[in-house]
């Protein structure tokens, strides 16, 4: 069975957003882009919040982006290559190939994506990943925590609930950044 993986940067306090929903604050490096590209290279489908979405969706919708560097058009190639499923009840259409709109999160159709997939899907969007976690549905947490704090906003780990971790590898890059991979366990 592939894995659901939920991957995110974070603060070292824990925030993916500040208190004014900014996440501008996250340190620009080819070595961690890279990394993230390969991680998105190793799923077949990309489980989104609208709003996850709407921001992710420039990497097919913009050419423009892929035109700065090899780096940025291997991400665009990566994120392009995936199948898409936001979950939204706003969202009237979608702006990307290979994308579908679930109007809510099915734990039973995720566990039939899971079982059904040839490769590991990934969740994105700290409030669509405490759903999944909160179903058990989530085998693997990659978090990459940023030497910054940022004092509050929008945690990137669920709050209310526990969940047991651990810790399979870590990695450590030149800007400060840590990579953290963990295994849910007793779930």
């Amino acid at each position: 069975m592939a894995k659901l993986i939920y991957a995110t940067n974070m603060s070292l306090d824990g925030y993916i957003e500040d208190e004014r929903g900014a996440f501008d604050w996250f340190p620009v490096d080819d070595e961690v882009f890279a990394v993230h590209t390969e991680l998105l290279r190793s799923v077949g489908t990309l489980l989104y919040g609208r709003l996850l979405y709407e921001a992710m969706a420039v990497w097919e919708t913009d050419a423009s982006l892929a035109a700065h560097s090899e780096l940025m058009a291997d991400f665009a190639g990566a994120w392009q290559a995936a199948g898409k499923v936001v979950y939204s009840t706003k969202l009237e259409a979608v702006s990307t190939a290979d994308t579908r709109i679930e109007r809510g999160f099915d734990a039973a159709a995720v566990r039939e994506l899971k079982a059904a997939a040839g490769s590991d899907l990934m969740v994105g969007g700290a409030n669509l990943a405490a759903q999944a976690f909160r179903a058990g549905l989530v085998d693997e947490c990659q978090l990459f925590i940023l030497p910054v704090v940022v004092g509050g906003g929008k945690p990137g780990l669920p709050t209310g609930m526990r969940v047991g971790l651990e810790l399979i590898s870590e990695r450590r890059f030149g800007n400060g950044v840590v990579q953290l991979r963990y295994r849910t366990v007793g779930q």
